[in-house]
């Protein structure tokens, strides 16, 4: 928030005071709608005569920043928001026409009636919601964890190896302390923004498809965009190295559930039994995005520094959230819940490829074996952002990555779009990209 400076002129006061909360309000401070300080209460603070404040107050109605209401004071309008800043960026994003981005999820892939019911139900449970949850995660929860675990990973484990959080990146921060003495830490590709910005701010020096560092991040079911799988005999020889040189697995299984093979990937974990590898596991793509729990499997050496921690830190996930989850598992909603979403999204997986086939018919794409992205090779000499702004701006949200010298890799997902869209919005990409490509 800016600071108002006085000069030796008072008679320039309240243009000082017109820029204090104009700038305010273009940095969004002061938002529309809010009521601004009276004149009494501003002029006490800012150390200004009310004069002064009147006439700052006046100079921004007359300009459209502010509103004055009889009998109720000054209120902000949303002017600001419609406004370039000094730089020039458009504050106001362009309305999306067409999300081919992961950030949301098909309306018909989650029965919000029936988990709003397990909420109810889980709010309802007065005694158990008036104290604090556990800082390791609702022990109905983690129960409720080993069983499916069991059944679907082939991973054996306790409720005492179980740690819940809000997120991966919550769970990385409440590990990362306890992977001292290890320093390196190697990632599958640069594109694993989240965990390697928590990593980084640990002190931790960061690698690319380096086995020799100490800690070697994973994601078997992503190793692309695209859902390219690690293959067995890769997972076999991950675990091996890291028995025979004591190295830390972070095993980030992300996309596993959306495996569009007859027969599932053994889990790092499941086959190393715990001892060498982390396991990382979400419930946010599974259910919806703004359900915000995911959990982690401690291997024996780091449960045990964990556990003389354990008091001293906060649970970041819904208490509620985890109560109804642990019924929504063991009466067997969870897994009806995966048949539903891998029926819905193999269908959209299916429709995306043939609108691509249709409206790129000569460029070469990509699809995986897992996940809900196709990749699209386009010939292209704009930078990966440049292109993904470019297409913001008219109407499509999308992912992009760096490909050959003059190409692109466009990421196209299923998720949040119609299928009956698909068409529309590649043929609008069409468009963009022989707009910027002329």
């Amino acid at each position: 928030m800016p600071v108002l400076t006085k000069d030796n002129d008072n008679k320039f006061l309240y243009l000082s005071a017109y820029e204090h909360f104009k700038q305010m309000i273009l940095d969004g401070a002061l938002s529309p709608g809010q009521r601004l300080p009276s004149l009494r209460k501003a002029a006490q603070e800012l150390d200004l005569s009310r004069t002064t404040l009147e006439s700052a107050y006046l100079l921004l109605a007359a300009d459209g920043y502010i509103l004055a209401r009889p009998n109720s004071g000054y209120y902000v309008t949303d002017l600001g928001r419609h406004l370039p800043p000094e730089n020039g960026e458009i504050l106001a994003p362009a309305p999306v026409l067409y999300d081919f981005s992961t950030s949301g999820a098909d309306p018909d892939s989650f029965r919000l009636d029936l988990w709003s019911r397990y909420m109810k139900h889980a709010l309802r449970q007065d005694e158990r919601m008036r104290t604090y949850g556990d800082a390791q995660g609702e022990a109905d929860l983690r129960q409720a964890l080993t069983a499916y675990l069991r059944r679907h990973r082939n991973i054996y484990c306790s409720p005492e190896q179980i740690v819940v959080g809000a997120s991966t990146q919550s769970l990385l921060q409440l590990v990362c302390p306890l992977l001292k003495p290890r320093q390196t830490v190697s990632f599958p590709t640069e594109g694993f923004s989240q965990g390697r910005a928590v990593f980084s701010d640990f002190g931790f020096s960061l690698s690319t498809r380096d086995k020799n560092c100490d800690i070697i991040y994973v994601s078997p079911a992503q190793m692309t965009k695209w859902g390219e799988l690690m293959p067995p005999a890769r997972r076999m020889e991950l675990v091996s190295h890291a028995r025979q040189t004591g190295r830390l697995v972070i095993e980030d299984d992300y996309g596993n559930e959306f495996i569009y093979l007859p027969k599932p990937a053994p889990s790092l974990f499941g086959l190393d039994q715990g001892e060498h590898v982390l396991y990382l596991g979400s419930f946010s793509r599974l259910l919806l995005p703004s359900i915000r729990i995911s959990f982690m499997i401690l291997p024996s050496f780091i449960r045990k520094c964990y556990h003389k921690k354990a008091n001293l830190y906060n649970q970041t996930a819904s208490k509620a959230e985890q109560i109804a989850l642990a019924q929504f598992i063991t009466d067997g909603q969870f897994e009806a819940q995966l048949r539903r979403q891998r029926r819905i999204y193999g269908q959209k997986r299916t429709s995306l490829l043939e609108a691509v086939q249709k409206v790129f018919p000569s460029c070469k794409y990509t699809i995986g074996p897992a996940g809900t992205v196709l990749a699209l090779t386009l010939s292209s000499s704009m930078e990966p952002k440049a292109f993904v702004s470019h297409a913001q701006k008219n109407g499509i949200r999308l992912q992009a990555m760096a490909g050959k010298k003059n190409e692109l890799t466009v990421l196209l997902s299923c998720q949040s779009l119609s299928s009956e869209d698909f068409v529309p919005g590649l043929e609008l990409l069409r468009k963009i990209h022989g707009e910027q490509s002329a």
